[in-house]
């Protein structure tokens, strides 16, 4: 009896998708088209330029002495505080000064990302712009900056800032992400247009046809009265 009622329920569902299919094609197509609208014309492309900076010890102490797990610990600590530096004022107006650029340091520092790379003593950079040119460029200000004032603001003994890969001009954006936006819209698309038929057909108790009558009111259909013509005089 379980498995009868489930068959039914199946057919219930195949029924709706199909005598729906037209709304549902409708929604999932205009989706895909918004979607691919705002993605090429709409949303402005952004760009990532980055760098990484290695925190440790001079030459000329690392080649007398070796690395032991204390000094490699104590640059680890020191991370999160080059982090809060590379976005301080002070790293941001010099930064700022040799672009020669019409923005404040709160607003560069919005697009300015710092992390350290867990388990190491590696600093990420991630600069992001609406110009690939200008991505490269901030980075490459703001990591000159950063190295020149770490110097004045925390002037550690032993501590020194190498960088390890210089700043790149990015050759594509990594946002709008197009087929991924696409996609998504399209997937949205069809769970709610699918949804909406489910709704539809739930809101809808007309009876249309001969199946409705044995499907709602479970009664048998004796004759079918056809349309007529309409008589001309």
């Amino acid at each position: 009896m379980e498995e009868q009622e489930m068959t039914l329920d199946l057919k219930d569902f195949f029924y709706i998708i199909l005598k729906r299919k037209k709304l549902i094609s409708i929604i999932t197509v205009l989706a895909v088209i918004l979607s691919g609208v705002l993605s090429f014309f709409v949303i402005k492309p952004t760009y990532q330029a980055e760098t990484s900076i290695i925190v440790g010890r001079p030459q000329s102490e690392a080649k007398n002495d070796k690395l032991d797990n204390s000094d490699v610990t104590m640059y680890q600590n020191l991370m999160k505080t080059y982090t809060e530096i590379v976005t301080s004022k002070p790293v941001l107006n010099e930064a700022i000064s040799e672009l020669d650029i019409a923005v404040n340091a709160e607003q560069l520092a919005k697009a300015i990302k710092v992390t350290s790379q867990q388990g190491t003593q590696i600093l990420q950079i991630d600069v992001t712009s609406d110009s690939a040119n200008d991505a490269y460029k901030t980075a490459d200000a703001v990591t000159d900056a950063f190295i020149d004032k770490s110097k004045d603001i925390f002037p550690t003994s032993g501590v020194q800032l190498s960088v390890m890969n210089k700043a790149e001009k990015p050759k594509k954006p990594i946002k709008p992400k197009k087929v991924l936006n696409i996609a998504i819209a399209f997937v949205l698309g069809l769970f709610v247009s699918v949804g909406l038929a489910f709704v539809l057909e739930y809101m809808d108790n007309t009876i249309k046809s001969e199946n409705d009558i044995n499907k709602y009111l479970e009664l048998p259909v004796i004759g079918i009265i056809p349309d007529q013509p309409d008589l001309q005089e």
